[in-house]
C-alpha cells in the first residue's frame, strides 16, 4: 500500500519524504481547503524540483479541492503558468467543473477525486473512472466491507482512504457550520474549526428540551469535537479490503507530527509487507502516541457508532519540538576558531587594568556568562542546529531520526558558530551549532519533554 503524507510547506515536504512517505500532498495558493496552511507560493517550485531529484521514487500530489466559483476558475486559468512549474503527479479535486480544464492543460497529470466529493459507492466510482479519474479518495463514511465491494466492482480504479488524523462532524468534511457562524466557508478553505469550540448548550428550536450530548470537564465542554482517526493496528484489514493507498491528514500540523506519524505508518506497512518484522516496527508504532492527538477511534470502518462519539480536550503531546538538525560542520574549523578567539580574549584580558578586569568578571557573573570555548572531544561532532523554541543548555533532549526511535542526550553543548563560544541557551532565530557524541544525521528532529501536564493528566478521557 502506498503511504500518502501531508506537507504544508517545503520543510514539511522534505520531512514527509525523509521519514517514509511514498507520496506527499500539498496545496497551492488559494485553491486548497487548507488556506491557513503555509501552502506554496512564489518560486518554491525550484526547491520542490530539487527534492524530487533527491527522491526520484517519491511522488507529489496537489490538492485543488475547494468548491470553485466562477471567479476561482478565472483565477486558476490566470495562474496556469505558475502551476505548470511544479512537478505534480496528480491533482486532487472535488469540483467536476475542473475535469476538462485539467485534462486540457495538464494532459499527463493524473486526476484524483477528493474525499470532499463523498464518493462511497461502486456506481459513482464507475462514473468517475469513465470521466478519466485514476484514483478515488473515498468518503470517510465508507466501511471496510463497502470498500471491498467497490474494489471488486471496479478493480481498475485506485482507492485511497484516510488512515490517520483529525476528523470533523461534517459529511466527508463538507461543513457549513463554519460559514454559518463566522462567514468563513470551510468548502473554500477558510474553516474556523467551529466544531472544536466550547459550547454551553446545543438545543434545536423545534425540539425544546432535547439536547445534543455534552461532556463537561474542568475547563472545557465537548459538543461537536470528533475523535481522531487511527488505523495503524488495522492495516491488514485495510489491505484485505482492497485499499491501494493510505492517507494521513494534517497539512496544518507540525513538522514533528508529520514526521512521527509518517514514520510509524511506514514501519507498520513495511512489517505488513514482510520487509521488517513486527517486533522491529513496534517501537516506532509506540512513538506514534507521542505526537499530538485526541482520543483515537477507527471511524466508520468497522462500526458507525464509534465515529459518532465525540471527545474532549485539546490535541496534545508529551513532547515539544525544539529544533532540527542541519548539516554537519567541519570540526577542525570550529575548534580552530574557538582556539583563536580564546587566545585573543585571554591576551586582551591579561593586558587589562586590574579594576577593569574586576568589572569584566563581575559583569560576566551577573549575566551568568562563563566565556567557555569549545574544546576537542573525541567522537563528538558539530551540526547546524535550527532552533524552534527557547532551550536552556543541559535540558534533557532526544534526537529522533527516520530509523532511530530516540537518542537521549544531556551532555551536548550549544556553540556560537561565529566565535566557537559555548552558549547557555538558544532560541528561535539564533545561529547555533550543537556539539554532541550521539550518532545523529541531518534532518533528525530534536525534542524535549513538554513542560505542560501530560494529556492524560489534563484530560483523563484521552486514551489510545
Amino acid at each position: 500500500m502506498e503511504l500518502v503524507s501531508p506537507a504544508g510547506n517545503i520543510e514539511k515536504l522534505r520531512y514527509a519524504y525523509e521519514y517514509g512517505a511514498d507520496t506527499a500532498y500539498i496545496g497551492l495558493k488559494k485553491f486548497s481547503l487548507r488556506i491557513k496552511a503555509d501552502n506554496f507560493y512564489g518560486d518554491e517550485y525550484n526547491e520542490i524540483k530539487r527534492l524530487k531529484e533527491k527522491y526520484p521514487e517519491k511522488r507529489l500530489f496537489c490538492a485543488l479541492n475547494i468548491s470553485f466559483h466562477n471567479k476561482d476558475i478565472d483565477n486558476f486559468l490566470a495562474e496556469l503558468d505558475f502551476f505548470k512549474q511544479y512537478p505534480i503527479d496528480a491533482f486532487i479535486i472535488q469540483d467536476i467543473g475542473m475535469v476538462n480544464i485539467l485534462k486540457k492543460h495538464f494532459p499527463d497529470t493524473h486526476l484524483h477525486l477528493s474525499t470532499q466529493a463523498n464518493c462511497i459507492n461502486r456506481e459513482a466510482v464507475k462514473m468517475y473512472h469513465d470521466l478519466g479519474f485514476k484514483r478515488v479518495v473515498l468518503g470517510r463514511e465508507a466501511s471496510l466491507k463497502e470498500i471491498r465491494e467497490i474494489k471488486d466492482a471496479v478493480p481498475e480504479m485506485e482507492l485511497e482512504v484516510f488512515a490517520h488524523g483529525a476528523m470533523c462532524v461534517a459529511y466527508s468534511g463538507r461543513c457549513l457550520l463554519s460559514a454559518y457562524m463566522t462567514g468563513r466557508g470551510a468548502n473554500s478553505g477558510f474553516c474556523s474549526h467551529a466544531c472544536r469550540w466550547d459550547y454551553k448548550v446545543l438545543e434545536e428550536r423545534e425540539r425544546p428540551g432535547e439536547y445534543f450530548p455534552i461532556f463537561e470537564g474542568e475547563d472545557f465542554t465537548a459538543v461537536l469535537s470528533s475523535k481522531d482517526l487511527c488505523m495503524i493496528d488495522h492495516l491488514d484489514d485495510m489491505k484485505a479490503a482492497g485499499v491501494d493507498a493510505l492517507k494521513i491528514e494534517g497539512r496544518m500540523k507540525s513538522l514533528y507530527y508529520v514526521a512521527m506519524v509518517t514514520r510509524a505508518y511506514r514501519k507498520q506497512i513495511d512489517a505488513l509487507e514482510g520487509k521488517i518484522s513486527a517486533e522491529e516496527a513496534a517501537p516506532y508504532v509506540a512513538e506514534l502516541y507521542k505526537a499530538a492527538h485526541r482520543e483515537f477511534a477507527t471511524g466508520f470502518y468497522y462500526n458507525r457508532a464509534d465515529a459518532d462519539k465525540t471527545t474532549s480536550g485539546a490535541s496534545d503531546s508529551e513532547y515539544e519540538l525544539m529544533g532540527t538538525i542541519g548539516a554537519c560542520a567541519d570540526k577542525n574549523e570550529v575548534l580552530s576558531l574557538a582556539s583563536k578567539n580564546r587566545a585573543a580574549e585571554e591576551k586582551a584580558f591579561a593586558e587589562m587594568h586590574p579594576q577593569k578586569k574586576a568589572a569584566v568578571l563581575e559583569a560576566r557573573k551577573q549575566q551568568n556568562d562563563n566565556h567557555i570555548y569549545a574544546e576537542d572531544k573525541p567522537g563528538w561532532q558539530f551540526f547546524t542546529y535550527n532552533s524552534m523554541n527557547k532551550l536552556d543548555a543541559g535540558t534533557p533532549l532526544e534526537f529522533v531520526g527516520p530509523d532511530v526511535t530516540a537518542l537521549p542526550d544531556s551532555d551536548y553543548q550549544f556553540v556560537d558558530p561565529k566565535t566557537g563560544m559555548i552558549r547557555d541557551w538558544i532560541s528561535h532565530g539564533h545561529e547555533c551549532l550543537i556539539y554532541t557524541s550521539k550518532p545523529i544525521k541531518p534532518d533528525y528532529i530534536v525534542r524535549a519533554k513538554s513542560t505542560e501536564p501530560a494529556p492524560l493528566e489534563r484530560y483523563p478521557n484521552l486514551k489510545k
